[in-house]
Parts: structure tokens; sequence; C-alpha cells
């Protein structure tokens, strides 16, 4: 079983797109650096990133969606069971560990460790 834990929106402007964030929410992030932030938006987190590249075997820097999963390897064997195909296979990041696919409509979707 999964649930929805991230969304994330890369951008040019990180300070333009924080404030509008910060006065659509009524609050300022839970945590920045420079370069992104991140709101609190009930149990989902709202990611606002610099635009970059990608990193070496990494997932690309585009607007996403993640789905935590609590074993993630273990989702995403039983997912490649049902036929899906992954863009990223899991694996570890700064951030946690994450796997990444795409929707039928081209979206990038991000699995997470929860």
């Amino acid at each position: 079983m999964s649930e929805l834990v991230e969304i994330a929106l890369f951008t040019d402007d990180v300070e333009r797109a924080k404030g509008f964030y910060e006065r659509l929410v009524g609050g300022a992030p839970e945590a920045e650096w420079p370069g992104g932030a991140i709101f609190s938006a009930g149990r989902v987190k709202l990611l606002v990133h610099e635009r970059a590249g990608a990193i070496d075997g990494g997932p690309p820097n585009e607007d996403h969606v993640a789905l935590g999963f609590a074993d993630l390897d273990a989702a995403c064997a039983e997912l490649a069971e049902r036929g899906f195909s992954f863009l990223v296979e899991p694996r570890d990041y700064a951030w946690g560990r994450s796997a990444y696919l795409r929707d039928p409509d081209g979206r990038l979707v991000e699995l997470s460790q929860t």
C-alpha cells in the first residue's frame, strides 16, 4: 500500500516560488536551503527546488509526485512483475531511497522508502 508523500516543483526562481507558496499556505517552509524549500501540506510535503541538471544515474529534475512505500524494494519487485518499467531502479540518494517511472502521459513519478 502506498500513500502520497510529496509533490515536487522545479523552478528557475526559487525565491519567487517560495514567496508564492508562503502566502498560499499561510506559513514559512518547514525546511529551506539555498535552492529549495519544503512546505507542509498536511501529511504531504510540497518541495520547491531549483531547476538544474540531473545527477549521474539519477532522475530528471522535473515536476513530479512521490508515493511512499514501507518496503520500496518489495513494492518495486511487485510492480515489475505487474509489467511496470522503471526509468531509475531503486537506489540510495542523499534524500533517501527512491525509484522513478513515468505515467502513461510521461509525467515523472517517484516511489520512495517511507
